[in-house]
C-alpha cells in the first residue's frame, strides 16, 4: 500500500468527457485528513503514516483516544486509518493530505465494505448452477447439490461453498481510472463503481 486518503462514498453519476461521451463515475468526497501518527520501523518495526478522518467533539471520545489525541496535538477525529509507506521523512503530525495528490487519468485502488446480502443461497452466493429446470426435476431448481463424499470421511469439509452470510466483506478493486479531481471542494471523481454503499468509508490509494 502507498499513501491515500480517506473519504466517503457519495453515489454515482455520468459526466461527459472531452469527445461528448458520457462516463459512469464514482463521487468520493475524499479528505482533509490530518497526520496523527507516524510508525517507524525503530520504534513499531514497521513503516506507515497514521491518517484520520472526519473531525469529532471532544465530548465525544473516550478519555484514552481523548488523551492521545491531546498528546499528539491534532484535533480529534471520527476515523483512523494506516497506510503503509516505504519513508515516513516525508511526512509530519499535522500535516494535510487531501485530493490534489491525485490527477487526472491516474490509476488507483479502491478499498471499502461491500453490500451486505443477507443469507443467500449457493447460487447467488457461489454462482452455482442449480439443477435442471425440468425433464422430472422436483424441487431442486436451485439446490445446490451434493456437499459431501461417502461414509467416509462421512463429515463436510470446513471450507465447501454453501448458502451462508453475502457480502459485508472488505473489498479492494485495483486499478481504477481517476476522472477528474476537484481539490477545491474535496471531491474526487473515479471511473466505474467502487465497493461499498452511499455514506460508506473507502480508501483511495495509488496503485503500486
Amino acid at each position: 500500500m502507498s499513501i491515500g486518503v480517506l473519504g466517503k462514498k457519495v453515489g454515482m453519476t455520468q459526466v461527459f468527457d472531452e469527445e461528448g461521451r458520457a462516463v459512469p463515475v464514482t463521487v468520493i468526497e475524499a479528505g482533509p485528513c490530518p497526520v496523527v501518527g507516524i510508525r517507524t520501523p525503530e520504534k513499531n518495526s514497521y513503516s506507515a503514516v497514521q491518517l484520520g478522518f472526519i473531525e469529532e467533539k471532544p465530548s465525544h471520545v473516550n478519555k484514552p483516544s481523548r488523551g492521545y489525541f491531546d498528546k499528539q496535538g491534532v484535533t480529534p477525529m471520527r476515523v483512523l486509518r494506516e497506510f503503509r509507506v516505504e519513508d515516513v521523512s516525508a511526512y509530519s503530525v499535522g500535516q494535510q493530505i487531501t485530493v490534489a495528490l491525485f490527477n487526472s487519468g491516474e490509476k488507483v485502488d479502491v478499498r471499502g465494505i461491500s453490500k451486505g446480502k443477507g443469507f443467500q443461497g449457493g447460487m447467488k452466493r457461489h454462482h452455482f448452477a442449480g439443477g435442471p429446470a425440468s425433464h422430472g426435476a422436483s424441487k431442486v431448481h436451485r439446490k445446490p447439490g451434493s456437499s459431501g463424499a461417502n461414509s467416509y470421511p462421512g463429515h463436510i469439509f470446513k471450507g465447501k461453498k454453501m448458502a451462508g452470510r453475502m457480502g459485508g466483506l472488505k473489498v479492494t478493486t485495483k486499478g481504477l481510472s481517476v476522472f477528474s479531481v476537484d481539490a477545491e471542494n474535496n471531491l474526487i471523481l473515479i471511473r466505474g463503481s467502487v465497493p461499498g454503499a452511499s455514506d460508506g468509508l473507502v480508501l483511495i490509494f495509488k496503485t503500486a
